[in-house]
This record gives C-alpha cells, sequence and structure tokens, in this order.
C-alpha cells in the first residue's frame, strides 16, 4: 500500500492505493512547512491521517514549500508519524513532473494559485525559473488574475460592466479590497478566490484580453526563453485546465506546443508510482 500527497497552498489530495488502484481518497488543508514549527508540522500531519486505518508501505509527499533543505525534516516528520521506514518528499514541482512526464523529458507548467515550472529532464529538475511569488512573479497564476481584475476595476479599463457586476456580485468596494490585501492574511489565496468571477465573465471581450495577455506574460517570462525548444509544454493546476481555451490561444501565439492539460497531478502520480512499484 502506497500513501501519496500533493499539497498545494490551500488544500492536500491524498490518496491511499494499492496494485489494484486506490482504494481511498480524502482532502485535507494545505500544509507548507516553511510556515510551520516541527510541532505544527507534526500535528498537522497527525490530523490529516486520522482517518487512515492500515499503515502504508510507502509514502511518497509532494508539496509547495519543500525544499531540498526541508525535505529532510518533513520525511522524518512524516516517517513518524506513519511509522513508516519508505518516506520520501518532494517539491510540487517534481510531482507535477512525475504526474505528467513520467519518465520522459519534458516542460512541466503549474497554473494554480501560484504559478511554476521547469524542465524535466525524464529523471529529475534541470532547470527552474524561479517563481518569485505574487508580489515578484507568478506570472499567469490565480493570485495574479486576482490582482489584474481588482485594478481593471477599479482603475477602469475593464468593462464598466464588469465593474458594475463585481462590486454587486463580491459585495467588496476598495476599502475591503485594501484591507483584505495589505492587512488581511494569505492575500494571494484571497485574490485567487476571485478566479470564478473571472471565469463567469470570460464572454466579456476585456477579461478575456486580460486573461490571455497574463498567460502570454507567463509564456514569454519563465517558458519560452528559459528552456530547450522543440519540447511541448504540460499544465497542471486548477487556472490552467479553467480556462485551458485561453491559455491554448497563448500558447499559439508564443508558438508554443501544449502536451496537455490536467487539472491536478493526482490521477498522473498514482499511474507513476504504481508503475515503479508492479513492474
Amino acid at each position: 500500500m502506497i500513501l501519496i500527497a500533493d499539497s498545494g497552498s490551500t488544500k492536500t489530495q491524498w490518496v491511499l492505493a494499492d496494485h489494484a488502484g486506490v482504494v481511498k481518497e480524502f482532502f485535507t488543508p494545505g500544509i507548507n512547512p516553511v510556515h510551520l514549527t516541527d510541532d505544527a508540522l507534526r500535528h498537522a500531519f497527525d490530523e490529516a491521517l486520522s482517518s487512515v486505518e492500515c499503515g502504508p508501505a510507502r509514502v511518497r509527499f509532494y508539496g509547495a514549500g519543500c525544499t531540498e533543505w526541508l525535505c529532510g525534516k518533513v520525511e522524518a516528520i512524516l516517517g513518524a508519524v506513519t511509522r513508516c521506514g519508505d518516506v520520501k518528499v518532494g517539491s510540487d514541482m517534481l510531482g507535477a513532473a512525475h504526474a505528467l512526464c513520467g519518465n520522459e523529458p519534458g516542460i512541466v507548467a503549474i497554473l494554480g494559485t501560484g504559478s511554476n515550472s521547469c524542465y524535466y529532464n525524464g529523471n529529475h529538475i534541470e532547470a527552474n525559473t524561479p517563481p518569485l511569488g505574487y508580489i515578484l512573479g507568478d506570472e499567469g497564476s490565480g493570485a495574479r488574475l486576482g490582482i489584474r481584475l481588482v485594478n481593471g476595476v477599479l482603475k477602469g479599463y475593464l468593462s464598466a460592466e464588469v465593474a458594475n457586476d463585481f462590486f454587486s456580485e463580491t459585495g467588496l468596494d476598495k476599502a475591503a479590497i485594501i484591507n483584505r490585501v495589505y492587512r488581511g492574511e494569505a492575500a494571494n489565496v484571497f485574490l485567487a478566490s476571485l478566479v470564478p468571477f473571472i471565469k463567469a465573465h470570460i464572454s466579456d471581450a476585456s477579461v478575456k484580453a486580460m486573461v490571455e495577455d497574463e498567460f502570454r506574460l507567463f509564456l514569454e517570462r519563465n517558458i519560452v526563453k528559459a528552456y530547450p525548444t522543440g519540447l511541448p509544454v504540460n499544465f497542471t493546476g486548477s487556472v490552467s485546465a479553467v480556462f485551458e481555451n485561453q491559455l491554448r490561444a497563448a500558447c499559439d501565439i508564443a508558438g508554443v506546443s501544449v502536451g496537455g492539460i490536467s487539472p491536478r497531478p493526482m490521477p498522473g502520480l498514482v499511474k507513476y508510482h504504481l508503475n515503479r512499484f508492479t513492474s
């Protein structure tokens, strides 16, 4: 039995699987070791895995914030919680690469609350454009789309109809937005929470142009000049799936070949690991 986790900024997807396939699937809050003490991390894993009755033989955890210098600590704590001696921890970027490329080389991009990308050589990540977070980077992400939406509504370059709908449907005004972004916690999550509004108004020409332009910036600054040419780009993350048509249009303009678009890496992760342990 193997326990696989994919942990993002807001939630963690867990799957318990055996040679026949998925045995159990569940979701818990996101677990980011950058923001948690050792005790808090242990408590988060205890809470998340309280419903897992049988001990897994292997654990594979991929998560935001699982940088090279933190993986060892996370492995030790997760191993103690699960009482498993075969625990490996990697970044969410590595998880996406395993899920989308398997053992083949390719370019992988995550477009969710944040954004990231890499060149994966079929074994490990060989090159990575620094995402820099939603203030300095994260082009194409839900947070950046939220910034573009708020900016466009308050500065008047999105249509009047969209602006009117925004205020009436969200119940937000300028003061509330400023407070949430500059004084509240997890401003990136708040901004990304505006993605459903953007999706609902994607037929508006000004919104459609905004989304396609944000994807163009992502490709221009993170993909086109950063990685080997000729390889398709494989996308995962909720934003890439929600705005698939606009993403494909931006890729056509940038001359980028799309390998595939998947809302979540987990199906690919299950296949990748089961193939490795049953072949």
